[in-house]
């Protein structure tokens, strides 16, 4: 892997020895390799990765079983067995070719950890999508080739390390136009896959209930319709005149359309029948936050990059014991939990989809209906892996997403999550970034305390103040008041009844309106 520079380029990048440039590629390939211009115990930088925790234990006690990644596992892609079936001993054992792939990408602005950072998060999503990743190119440009997004140079060199390493597969880290990656593939020889495509397969991997695999299957359609491509077969048209004028003689009818045209009109009535069975899917989501809004019941969000620990957290707060796994978009249908302030004040929490950088518009569109359970809350607990050499980029890009589903002005807690693996001096950066915050570890259980007192402390709460004294016969509404949100300040047992102060919500303030002591 490689990289080149051309006039411009920043002074971190002038007169770099070949010996640095390797060294920045085998950290961003995850190579044990001791990089000479940094410190090598610099977290980060060194291991997995980008975007994959280097903890040893993936799972804590309050993860449950795991039973459905366990299922998961178990049709991993495995290297050395084909997709095509040569010998028969494989029907039992073959499972999804394991991809060789060759990373790609342009450094256009930034710093050199930018790119780096921005490569070493695409080696993350290859490897989570079940390829096997031999090398990478870099090259400085200030803009992409509008022919081949590389140049002309970089691109027979990119051929060359495909050619060397054996490589079936090329992933650019962008989302390539189709003229781009028709030029590119001419030039390399094998499949060019750009960074949008990768997140859709991953998605489509991943996606477990009927709704989510219906919005993966929308998102990949709207991305696949203007790249389709035709040549021989594709590309001949429909018979006309007497053959295809179902007897009405020569000139009753067009040329007609190709195959191309069939396919291109087929993709979008599967499309339209894919929105409409979305749109049937909507109105039992809503209902339920309907309900939840007329019980007055809070909601709190959970939202953050992919593979911060949102599962995590919410296993660690409700024991819901969703899927956990050290891989990016590893969940992607939304689980929806009861919790309880320390206080008794209940409230429910919401997992959500991971975001990324430069997430695929069409994932944005497809998954709108799910990212509602965001735009809806009272709450939004943002987390963030404190441990990732890039923070705060990945605080930049989940707001962005959070903006285009209108969720900006919802309140917000900062989840600093990983703490116990992150360096305290980017902890205590981002702390003083972000004043409103809690610092928590969700596998050793630091500071859950701490986010738990916030969540109470943020969450709208009954606002009726009501001091009644409710007949012994009523018993029922005494258990109603245990068990809706209400906050019970006093409760004395009197000859005449129950006498209690509480706050509560509007609805239950008017339903024990007959009891109500001075008004």
């Amino acid at each position: 892997m490689t990289t080149q520079q051309n006039t411009g380029a920043d002074s971190d990048a002038q007169d770099m020895s070949p010996e640095q440039i390797q060294a920045v590629i085998d950290r961003i390939l995850s190579k044990d390799v001791p990089a000479p211009a940094r410190d090598e115990d610099s977290r980060g930088v060194l291991g997995k990765a980008q975007a994959i925790s280097t903890l040893d234990e993936e799972h804590s006690i309050y993860d449950g079983e795991q039973e459905d990644l366990a299922e998961r596992r178990a049709l991993r892609r495995t290297a050395g067995l084909s997709t095509e079936l040569e010998d028969v001993t494989e029907v039992e054992y073959r499972q999804l070719r394991l991809e060789r792939v060759v990373l790609a990408g342009l450094w256009t602005e930034g710093t050199l950890a930018d790119a780096e950072n921005s490569l070493r998060e695409l080696a993350a999503l290859a490897e989570t999508a079940g390829s096997e990743v031999l090398d990478g190119i870099v090259q400085r440009r200030v803009k992409p080739d509008p022919g081949t997004y590389l140049g002309s140079g970089k691109a027979l060199e990119l051929r060359d390390i495909v050619m060397s390493t054996g490589a079936d597969t090329v992933v650019v880290d962008t989302e390539l136009a189709p003229s781009q990656r028709r030029g590119l593939e001419d030039i390399v020889k094998v499949k060019v896959v750009d960074r949008t495509t990768l997140i859709l397969d991953i998605f489509a991997q991943h996606a477990k209930s009927r709704e989510g695999k219906a919005q993966v299957e929308l998102a990949q359609l709207e991305y696949l319709l203007p790249r389709l491509r035709g040549w021989g077969e594709s590309m001949s048209r429909q018979a006309g005149g007497q053959v295809g004028g179902a007897g009405a003689g020569m000139g009753s009818r067009g040329p007609g359309e190709t195959k191309i045209e069939l396919d291109r009109r087929r993709i979008r009535t599967r499309m339209a029948k894919l929105r409409r069975e979305i749109a049937a899917m909507k109105p039992a989501r809503e209902t339920k936050r309907a309900n939840r809004r007329r019980n007055a019941v809070p909601s709190v969000a959970i939202a953050g990059y992919t593979n911060a620990g949102k599962s995590s957290l919410l296993n660690r707060l409700t024991d819901a014991g969703v899927l956990v796994e050290n891989a990016l978009f590893a969940t992607l249908d939304p689980t929806v939990r009861r919790a309880q302030t320390p206080d008794g004040i209940g409230y429910t929490l919401a997992d959500t989809v991971g975001f990324v950088r430069s997430l695929p518009t069409q994932l944005v569109e497809a998954f709108r209906s799910t990212l509602e359970e965001v735009a809806d809350a009272d709450l939004i607990l943002h987390v963030v892996d404190v441990s990732h050499p890039d923070p705060e980029g990945q605080i930049a890009a989940v707001r962005t997403v959070l903006a285009e589903v209108d969720a900006r002005k919802i309140p917000e807690i900062i989840v600093l999550n990983k703490v116990d693996a992150a360096d305290p001096f980017v902890v205590e950066r981002l702390k003083q970034k972000e004043p409103r915050h809690a610092v928590v570890s969700t596998r050793t259980g630091q500071g859950i305390a701490e986010l738990l007192e916030a969540i109470s402390a943020a969450i709208p709460r009954p606002g009726v103040r009501l001091e009644a004294l409710i007949p012994y016969n009523r018993g029922e509404l005494i258990n109603k008041l245990h068990n809706s949100d209400a906050e019970i300040l006093s409760l004395e047992h009197e000859e005449g009844g129950t006498r209690v102060v509480a706050m509560v919500h509007e609805n239950l303030a008017a339903e024990l309106g007959e009891f109500a002591i001075n008004g």
